[in-house]
């Protein structure tokens, strides 16, 4: 099976940490991973904006690059809900070459939970642990049961993941799947509204006495990072990758120094 690993363009250029820890956990798996040197954003910026002019090649040319993979995992859900839900509007209906990358694109958390099936991890990450269900996560590709459905049946595959790691403690927010308030261009265009939910899903996370916010999205963290390390808010924030792998509780979300962090 060849495994094409995508990289959403705000990981590559700000946590480069997540990629390569997204990449260490597949090939723990015994997966030969190809990461595509050409890829570039998958056009979710410019189609939430309304910019579907210039969003149409950026999809065409993603799915013209992972055509030739079995498979595509991406360490995001919303960019893996971009991918499978809404680039039919740029290609043709049942246009072969976009339905063989759509169907065969996972998110991180779902390609392990029901692909690879995994077993065991054999980490440790001793901290007391709460999760953010990213709405594009739960609300598209159905990760976890959502409050407002009936389906109370989902799997929580995060949960299941995190499960695995030795040494973990949970901390259960009263909200557990409401919205963060990034929305990428949202947080732009309402950023009054969207610090003002950042701040309310904090507090919930504080309340529950959690030490570290674990998320299957870096958008969700990056805007919550940058409110944390605003206020001074005793609490960290990791991709679960980084968790899956081991890796030890971060300072701050990434590899860079804080001043170049991204905040909200």
């Amino acid at each position: 099976m060849s495994v094409a690993l995508f990289v959403p363009c705000y990981i590559d250029q700000f946590y480069p940490d997540v990629a390569v820890a997204t990449l260490e956990l597949l090939e723990r798996q015994g997966l030969d991973v190809v990461f595509p040197k050409g890829q570039t954003c998958c056009g979710q910026p410019m189609a939430n904006t309304g910019c579907t002019a210039d969003a149409a090649p950026v999809a065409r040319r993603l799915v013209e690059l992972f055509a030739e993979f079995d498979q595509v995992v991406c360490p995001s859900g919303s960019c893996t809900a971009m991918v499978r839900h809404h680039y039919e509007d740029y290609f043709p209906a049942g246009d072969p070459t976009y339905e063989k990358v759509r169907s065969s694109t996972f998110e991180l958390c779902e390609f392990l939970a029901d692909v690879v099936k995994v077993d065991s991890l054999g980490v440790r990450f001793p901290h007391r642990v709460s999760i953010h269900q990213s709405c594009h996560g739960l609300r598209e590709l159905r990760l976890a049961a959502s409050s407002e459905t009936r389906f109370y049946g989902t799997r929580d595959k995060m949960r299941e993941l995190l499960d695995k790691v030795e040494g973990i403690t949970w901390a259960k927010p009263q909200r557990s799947d409401e919205c963060c308030g990034f929305g990428g261009t949202f947080a732009v265009n309402e950023a009054d509204v969207s610090v003002a939910m950042g701040r309310d899903r904090i507090a919930d996370h504080l309340a529950a006495d959690s030490e570290v916010i674990v998320a299957g999205d870096m958008s969700c963290l990056m805007h919550l990072d940058g409110l944390i390390r605003r206020s001074g808010t005793p609490l960290k924030v990791m991709h679960i990758s980084q968790v899956l792998m081991g890796r030890p509780l971060l300072t701050h979300s990434g590899n860079l120094p804080q001043s170049t962090i991204p905040c909200n």
